[in-house]
């Protein structure tokens, strides 16, 4: 009997489906703008690719003609139905450091934290909403992209303001690309190259660093939404909050809610080049000498730097370094730069390796041979939600 499972991945420039049997991959969706029409894209286990008429034209309709997509490929049929859908929670609120059911009680926390966070919930909000119209009766479960991270000590918890406040409104340091490095740690205790003190970078469009002590969450550098932290690709990361003030009154932004999306959406390499979120082009534009790009692939590096130097102090050392996402995994070159100031630390990096890393599995080795182990993960983040639903799909 197949037991399928949808996973649903809503971005801001797309929507994003996969159709599992079990653990087993069977076709994607891919929904996003063309021009003023939404197109979509199917492509199967085997890789093949085919576009799917759709009569939408706004992503948060996608959700609608899902159901009609996969009857009418054949994935689902009258006797092999869907068993859940599942989709991914980033929120703050200590409610949202669990994986739960969807029910009237979700619903109500989730509208509270869509006035918490403005900018990362409603995109999500709006898909469950989506989910529970046009899947009647299947079951929908939310995973936490924060769980992950909750088991860190308080220490790494709190802001330093009153804890009795921090409680009250929950406001805390929650984390996220909790689901990336929950993947990587059971990946490499599979593989048996887990060590005790692990720095992990998932790097990408949004960026993040781990501090992982056996396995488990020790530190973050996302805070109470996925804005705190290094430099990313449209988002600010970490700044003083009387700089951001002062940055709100020059640019003569009343709203908080545009604020927000102003230091989420136009800032990070974006605001610093001037021109591009997209490494790649940076890395063109400063080889061609262009300042910005210069300085925002210099800021981005450096505060990688600087935030495992912050995640091996939280550890008391670090035995090895994992770059993930899709910076990490794909870009040579930066990992060349972040690990050229990782010396005194213990890591070199093979620059063979690294132009041309070897797989084994989901992993490579690229460190030289009197360095600390430095790893490529190819982080999988939809298998670890697949992983994390089973246990509501046990019975």
């Amino acid at each position: 009997m197949s037991k399928l499972i949808l996973i649903t991945n809503p971005g801001s420039a797309s929507r994003k489906y996969a159709l599992y049997d079990g653990d087993q991959l069977l076709a994607q969706l891919h929904f996003e703008y063309e021009g003023k029409k939404v197109v979509c894209t199917l492509k199967d286990d085997k890789g093949a690719k085919k576009n799917i008429k759709v009569e939408i034209k706004d992503l948060n309709d996608a959700i609608a003609v899902v159901p009609d997509i996969l009857k009418n490929e054949q994935y689902t049929t009258d006797k092999n139905k869907l068993v859940a859908v599942v989709v991914r929670i980033v929120a703050p609120g200590d409610y949202f450091t669990a994986d739960h059911i969807v029910d009237a009680e979700y619903m109500k926390n989730l509208a509270e934290a869509e006035k918490r966070n403005p900018v990362h919930v409603p995109t999500t909000a709006n898909e469950i909403r989506g989910i529970r119209e046009h899947f009647k009766d299947v079951k929908i479960i939310s995973v936490s992209d924060s769980a992950f991270h909750w088991e860190k000590p308080d220490t790494m918890k709190y802001y330093s303001f009153d804890m009795e406040l921090a409680d009250k409104y929950e406001i805390k340091r929650y984390g996220f690309h909790g689901l990336s490095y929950a993947f990587i740690s059971r990946y490499m205790k599979e593989q048996r190259i887990l060590p005790e003190k692990l720095v992990a970078m998932h790097l990408g469009s949004g960026s993040s660093v781990s501090a992982i002590f056996n396995g488990k969450a020790m530190d973050n550098s996302m805070g109470y939404t996925p804005l705190e932290g290094v430099a990313m690709s449209t988002r600010v990361g970490t700044i003083d909050v009387a700089a951001a003030l002062s940055l709100k009154k020059a640019l003569k932004i009343d709203s908080d809610e545009d604020f927000l999306l102003y230091l989420n959406k136009k800032c990070g390499l974006l605001g610093l080049s001037g021109s591009t979120d997209d490494m790649r082009e940076i890395i063109q534009k400063r080889d061609e000498g262009d300042l910005r790009a210069t300085m925002a692939h210099s800021i981005f590096v450096y505060r990688i730097q600087a935030y495992v130097g912050q995640m091996a102090a939280s550890l008391g050392g670090v035995d090895a370094l994992v770059f993930a996402g899709t910076i990490g995994e794909r870009s040579d070159e930066i990992r060349h730069y972040v690990s050229q100031k990782l010396g005194y630390l213990g890591f070199r990096l093979d620059e063979d390796k690294n132009l041309n890393p070897e797989f084994t599995g989901k992993h490579a080795l690229i460190s030289a041979v009197d360095s600390k182990p430095i790893y490529i993960v190819q982080t999988d983040e939809t298998a670890q939600m697949i992983n994390r639903a089973q246990t509501f799909l046990a019975d």
